[in-house]
């Protein structure tokens, strides 16, 4: 279906993060509504990888395979010609090797991006230094194979629900800012895209929002720094709730 480079559709892809206005990015988990997406006129697709799980009769959260989740993101890069990134959860494994793996594999399925985040199914996050790593072997394995891929990186740190509001803000900015240093492209730190005063005063290199509504109308605050929004997760279960 491609008629440019996956490394042309990498660039491509940058490049509408820098340019205009903010990047939407609605969410697909199968070939009909990636289809749907690319007709609607929209630049590039984003994977759901709770949507792709829950239609092969997962649950969120890395219980579909590395192989499974990836065989969905090819037959989605394989059918349209927008740019394609996917959401590969916490990477399939905690090592930098098995990051590194995973990201292999996104380039082999024919995306140009990929969602890495930092949260595990216990509640924990991922040590900095090593999530740190595990981003370098990323990028290192899409320089190997030519393809610059855009890293996302996300943190979870508003979800730890222990913490008190002002370390999840501490820790949200000191772990964004150490994965941007570490090479990410996009940072994505959920729970604040109502863009509260701390944050939009702290220093977060770059960001970018999920909505929590499907309602494409209401861009995130600018003065939060966003440059992209998804839906995420939202797509697949409003499908799900309307069916």
């Amino acid at each position: 279906m491609r008629q440019t480079s996956q490394r042309e559709q990498a660039e491509t892809f940058r490049r509408l993060h820098r340019e205009g206005g903010i990047l939407v990015l609605p969410n697909a988990w199968d070939v009909i509504t990636a289809r749907v997406i690319e007709s609607a006129g929209f630049a590039a697709i984003a994977t759901s990888s709770a949507g792709v799980a829950w239609a092969l009769g997962y649950a969120d959260g890395e219980r579909i395979s590395r192989g499974e989740m990836l065989a969905v993101v090819r037959r989605i890069a394989s059918t349209v010609r927008v740019p394609v990134t996917a959401d590969m959860e916490a990477g399939y494994g905690m090592t930098p090797e098995a990051a590194a793996e995973t990201a292999r594999g996104v380039i082999a399925a024919g995306a140009v991006g990929l969602n890495l985040e930092d949260g595990t199914n216990d509640g924990r996050l991922v040590d900095v230094a090593l999530h740190q790593d595990r981003i370098r072997a990323m990028r290192e394995t899409g320089a190997a194979a030519g393809v610059p891929l855009i890293i996302n990186a996300r943190t979870d740190a508003f979800e730890v629900k222990e913490w008190s509001p002002s370390d999840r803000l501490t820790a949200a900015v000191r772990r964004a800012n150490a994965y941007r240093a570490a090479g990410a492209d996009c940072l994505f730190v959920p729970h604040v895209s109502d863009a509260p005063r701390p944050f939009r005063s702290s220093s977060v290199s770059a960001s970018n929002a999920r909505a929590s509504v499907p309602d494409w109308s209401r861009p995130p605050s600018a003065s939060c720094g966003g440059r992209r929004r998804s839906c995420a997760s939202v797509a697949p279960t409003t499908h799900s709730r309307s069916s």
